[in-house]
C-alpha cells in the first residue's frame, strides 16, 4: 500500500464558438488547435498507458461546451477543413526545408503529426473523440468529470439563486447525455466557491469538487490535516483542494519548467516570419498573420535572438523535469506519513490545453510523471478522486471558505472596471427567465412556447459563460468577448418579449440552428 498519493487533474475547456453564418471565423480555430495539439496527443499518451497496464492515473474534465463541439458535425468539418490546410502547409514546408539540416527535421517532425493527427481523429475515431475519452475512462485508465453549463463563474451569478442551479443541473445532465454516464465530480470554473454551493452541487448529483488551497486553509473550522486531506462537507460533499507547490511547479512564468530555454518558443512561429505571398493561403482569411503551429525556435532566453529547437536535447529537458516533479511529490508526501487519519494526498490540477498548446512538450512531461510515479508506487501513487475516496472513507469535517484560483484569489479578475457592466444584465435576465419558467410551467415539450424557452435558456446560459469576463480582463479578444455577451443578451431579451407576445417561428429556428448547444435543456432548472 502507497505511504500517500497525487491526484493529477486536467481540465478541458473552451468556450462555445459557432459560427455557420460566416464562411470561416477565427475564434473557431481555438477548438482546432486544441484538437490537434492538446486533446489527440492526450488521447495518444493516454493509450500508451493504458496499453502499458497503467490504472488510474489522471483525472480529465471536459465541459458541456467542449464536449458539444467536439461532437458538432459542423464544426468536425469545418476542423478537418484546417487540418487539410496544415497538412498543405506541412508538405509545402518539408520542400522549402530540404536543404536546411536543422529546419528539414522539424518539418518532417510536424509532418508527421499532422498525419497522425489526421488519423487518429478520421479513421481510429471515426471524428468522435468524446467515444475515445469515454472509452478509456472505460478502460480505467482515467476518471472523467464535467464542469457547469457554460463555465458560469457561479461565486457572482449567485444574487439570482435559479442561476447557479440551472447551471450545475444542465451541466449534469449534459455530461451524462454525451458520455453516457454521470459525471461523478465537478470542476467550478475558475474553482468558484462560496459557502452554500454545495447544496445546489448535491441536486446536481455530484459526489466532489475542486477548490483552491486558500479555500482549505481557511475553512470553518480550520482542518487538522491542511491541505493533505480533502475536506467532508456538512451535506457530504467532498471538496479537494489545489496544492500550490506543485501548481508553481507548472504554472509559475519564471520558476515553471515551461519556460526552460531548451522548449519550443510558442510565439516565434512562420506565421510572422515567411514571406506574405508564401504564407498567405494559411493566414486568418489571407488578410491577416497568425499563428500556424509551425514553430522552428527554442526559447532561448529573454532575447530576440533565438536558437534553433532541438527536440532530443527537449526530450532530454523532459525526463529531468518529470524526475524532479515526482521526487518532490514524494518529499512532500514524506513530511506527511507519520500520523493516523487519511492517507495524505497532493492534488495537482491544470487546464489541459497548457499541455501541447502553450507547452509543446507537455505531453510528453505528463506521460513521464507516470511512468516515473510507477517505479516507487509504495513512496507515492497516482489516483483518482473516486479512487483516493474509496480507501479513504474517513475524512475532515468542514466547509470551505469562498474563494477562486484567479488573481488573487477571489473573484477581481471576473469583477473589475473592464467587465462589471455585465452582471447587472446577467442577473435580470436570470431573474426574468427564472419567472418565464414558472409563469409558462404547463407549456408542452414540442410547442412553439416551450421551444422558445429553451432557446431563451440556451441564450441566457452563453451569456453567463466567464470565459467572457476573463478575456475583457485580460484584453486578449475583447471585442469579441464584449459583441458575444452582447449578443446572446439580446437573443434573451428578444425571445422574452416574444414569449409575452408573438413568437416568430422563423426566427426562432434561426436562432435554434446557430445556437446547438443543450437540446433537451428543459425550462424547469431555472425555476
Amino acid at each position: 500500500m502507497s505511504k500517500g498519493y497525487q491526484c493529477l487533474v486536467l481540465h478541458a475547456h473552451l468556450p462555445y464558438i459557432r459560427h455557420p453564418e460566416y464562411e470561416s471565423f477565427f475564434e473557431e480555430n481555438w477548438l482546432f488547435e486544441a484538437i490537434t495539439e492538446t486533446y489527440i496527443p492526450l488521447i495518444l499518451v493516454l493509450e500508451r498507458l493504458r496499453d502499458s497496464g497503467f490504472k488510474e492515473c489522471m483525472t480529465v474534465s471536459l465541459s458541456p461546451p467542449l464536449l458539444t463541439m467536439l461532437l458538432d458535425p459542423f464544426l468536425q468539418e469545418r476542423y478537418l477543413a484546417h487540418l487539410d490546410k496544415m497538412r498543405h502547409l506541412a508538405a509545402k514546408e518539408v520542400r522549402r526545408t530540404r536543404s536546411d539540416p536543422v529546419f528539414s527535421s522539424l518539418a518532417r517532425l510536424y509532418q508527421e503529426k499532422l498525419e497522425e493527427t489526421f488519423e487518429v481523429f478520421e479513421h481510429r475515431y471515426q471524428r468522435n473523440l468524446v467515444a475515445a475519452f469515454a472509452q478509456l475512462q472505460q478502460d480505467g485508465i482515467l476518471e472523467l468529470i464535467t464542469s457547469s453549463a457554460t463555465h458560469g463563474y457561479l461565486s457572482l451569478l449567485k444574487a439570482e439563486p435559479s442561476a447557479v442551479r440551472a447551471q450545475l443541473l444542465v451541466g449534469s445532465r449534459t455530461f451524462q447525455s454525451l458520455v453516457g454516464v454521470p459525471a461523478k465530480g465537478v470542476w467550478l470554473p475558475e474553482c468558484s466557491y462560496f459557502p452554500g454551493l454545495e447544496g445546489f452541487l448535491e441536486e446536481a448529483g455530484f459526489g466532489y469538487f475542486f477548490v483552491d488551497s486558500h479555500a482549505i486553509l481557511n475553512a470553518t473550522p480550520r482542518p487538522y490535516y491542511g491541505l493533505s486531506a480533502p475536506l467532508g462537507c456538512p451535506n457530504g460533499l467532498v471538496a479537494f483542494g489545489r496544492d500550490p507547490e506543485s501548481s508553481r511547479r507548472v504554472w509559475s512564468r519564471d520558476e515553471g519548467y515551461p519556460g526552460d530555454y531548451f522548449y519550443r518558443d510558442f510565439y516565434r512561429d512562420i506565421g510572422f516570419d515567411l514571406d506574405f505571398d508564401y504564407i498567405k493561403p494559411y493566414i486568418l482569411d489571407g488578410h491577416t498573420r497568425i499563428l500556424t503551429g509551425f514553430k522552428y525556435f527554442r526559447i532561448t532566453g529573454k532575447t530576440d535572438h533565438k536558437l534553433p529547437y532541438e527536440p532530443d536535447t527537449a526530450a532530454t529537458r523532459v525526463a529531468a523535469h518529470a524526475s524532479d516533479f515526482v521526487s518532490r511529490i514524494r518529499q512532500q508526501i514524506s513530511g506527511n506519513i507519520e500520523r493516523r487519519g487519511p492517507a495524505p494526498l497532493i492534488v495537482s490540477p491544470y487546464d489541459a490545453e497548457l499541455f501541447g498548446h502553450w507547452w509543446f512538450e507537455g505531453p510528453q512531461w505528463l506521460e513521464a510523471v507516470v511512468r516515473r510515479m510507477a517505479e516507487d508506487n509504495e513512496a507515492a501513487a497516482l489516483t483518482t478522486p473516486s479512487a483516493y475516496l474509496s480507501s479513504n472513507q474517513t475524512v475532515q469535517a468542514a466547509t470551505p471558505s469562498a474563494s477562486s484560483w484567479g488573481d488573487g484569489g477571489y473573484n477581481a479578475f471576473w469583477l473589475n472596471p473592464g467587465n462589471d457592466w455585465i452582471y447587472p444584465e446577467l442577473h435580470e435576465a436570470a431573474r426574468r427567465m427564472s419567472e418565464m419558467a414558472r409563469k409558462h410551467a404547463t407549456a408542452k415539450p414540442g410547442s412553439l412556447l416551450f421551444r422558445a424557452l429553451q432557446q431563451a435558456g440556451r441564450s441566457l446560459l452563453l451569456a453567463q459563460a466567464s470565459d467572457w469576463a476573463f478575456i475583457m480582463k485580460t484584453q486578449t479578444a475583447t471585442d469579441y468577448a464584449m459583441r458575444s455577451t452582447r449578443d446572446h443578451l439580446a437573443r434573451f431579451f428578444y425571445l422574452e418579449e416574444c414569449i409575452s407576445g408573438i413568437i416568430d417561428e422563423r426566427r426562432l429556428q434561426a436562432l435554434e440552428i446557430i445556437d446547438q448547444i443543450f437540446p433537451d435543456i428543459d425550462p424547469a432548472v431555472f425555476r
